[in-house]
C-alpha cells in the first residue's frame, strides 16, 4: 500500500507478485486512508481493499471498509478500471467479496453504501438479494444509499 501511496507503480508490483496497473496507482487516495487504518489497526490488513485478479489479469481492487464490527457487519467496497469495465468483472469481484465475508463466521451483514447516482452499482448488486435499507450523508462522497443482505443469503449474483 505504501508504495501505491507513493506512485511507486514498479515498487507495488513487485511487492504484490503481479503487474500492477496505473489505476491503483490513481488510486492512492483510497491506499493512502487503508494504509493509515491498517497502521492504527493491524487485523483491518485482513479486510481492506487488495488487487483484484481475473484470469491472472489485474482488473481492479476489491475488499471492506474494515473487518466485522460488533453487530457483525462489513461494508464491501470494489472498483473496476475504467479500461477494464463493462465485461462482468464487478460481478465477480462482489461475489467474491461475499464468498470472503461468508468464510468468517463473525460476518452476519453485507452492507453497500452507493450514490444514487451510480447506476452501474446499484444493477452490480441487484442480483445478490441486497435491501435498501435508508441512506447517510458522507462528508467525502454526499449521498449514499444504504444497502444490505445477510451474509449467508444464497443468489444467483454471478
Amino acid at each position: 500500500m505504501a508504495a501505491l501511496v507513493d506512485g511507486d507503480l514498479d515498487r507495488a508490483s513487485a511487492q504484490a507478485g503481479v503487474p500492477l496497473t496505473r489505476f491503483l496507482v490513481d488510486e492512492a487516495w483510497l491506499w493512502r486512508i487503508r494504509h493509515d487504518q491498517v497502521l492504527a489497526d493491524p487485523e483491518a490488513a485482513d479486510w481492506v481493499a487488495r488487487a483484484a485478479l481475473v484470469d491472472g489479469e489485474v482488473v481492479g481492487h476489491v475488499g471492506f471498509h474494515g473487518p466485522p464490527d460488533d453487530a457483525g457487519m462489513v461494508e464491501v467496497a470494489y472498483s473496476v478500471d475504467p479500461l477494464r469495465r463493462r465485461r462482468g468483472h464487478a460481478r465477480r469481484l462482489l461475489a467474491s467479496a461475499l464468498a470472503w465475508a461468508a468464510s468468517d463466521a463473525r460476518v452476519r451483514t453485507v452492507r453497500a453504501s452507493i450514490s444514487p447516482t451510480n447506476v452501474a452499482s446499484m444493477a452490480t448488486i441487484r442480483p445478490f438479494g441486497f435491501t435498501h435499507v435508508g441512506e447517510q450523508w458522507d462528508d467525502e462522497d454526499g449521498l449514499e444509499l444504504l444497502y444490505e443482505r445477510p451474509v449467508a443469503l444464497a443468489s444467483s449474483g454471478g
